[in-house]
């Protein structure tokens, strides 16, 4: 990455803050998605009502103050603002130069358009070049092949696989550990190590 290019935007999306009224919103309706639920997490899931989503946010920025842990980004339509997802580090352990990633995209329209391979690919130069960060991991359930094929495309590799850690339908899921070393990012886009 180059000190000129620009660090939170890409071809179509860039990366932003919160916007708590109208993202609150959207985003309540994402959680009756039993698909975007579903593939962000194996825990059970429930709607949740846009006061609920408030008061998460509020949390989550207080955390971001707090623990210096934590790295949570909009996905916004570069040309209209309009809200299509999130990507998020967590999990940072300084010491280790270490940290954890995961995105979603909300609309079942915007899924699959590359918008999240954008935003990843921009969270990436954020976190290596940015944070200085040297390692990178990420958990996807087995039931997610789109995701997993992202960020493999991205450089993550295989890992670990805990087998038919997530039961899901009646059906036992593998939980697959990816990783993503600096210099591996970096030999893949032409930067110097």
């Amino acid at each position: 990455m180059k000190i000129q290019d620009p660090l939170f935007e890409g071809e179509s999306i860039c990366l932003g803050a919160i916007h708590h009224e109208t993202d609150a919103e959207i985003e309540a309706k994402w959680t009756e998605d039993p698909i975007y639920m579903r593939m962000l997490s194996p825990q059970p899931f429930r709607p949740a009502a846009a006061a609920q989503i408030k008061k998460r946010y509020e949390a989550m920025e207080k955390e971001i103050e707090e623990s210096h842990s934590l790295f949570y980004f909009t996905i916004r339509d570069k040309d209209n603002d309009r809200l299509i997802g999130f990507v998020r580090l967590f999990w940072v352990d300084w010491t280790n130069g270490g940290g954890h990633i995961q995105i979603g995209i909300g609309d079942v329209n915007d899924r699959q358009r590359g918008y999240g391979t954008q935003a990843l690919r921009l969270v990436l130069n954020y976190a290596f070049s940015e944070l200085n960060l040297y390692r990178l991991s990420a958990i996807v359930p087995e039931y997610n092949p789109v995701a997993l094929h992202v960020f493999q495309k991205l450089g993550f590799i295989e890992e670990v696989r805990r087998r038919e850690a997530y039961a899901r339908d009646g059906k036992r899921w593998d939980a697959i550990h990816l990783g993503l070393l600096r210099n591996e990012w970096q030999a893949q886009n032409g930067d110097e190590a």
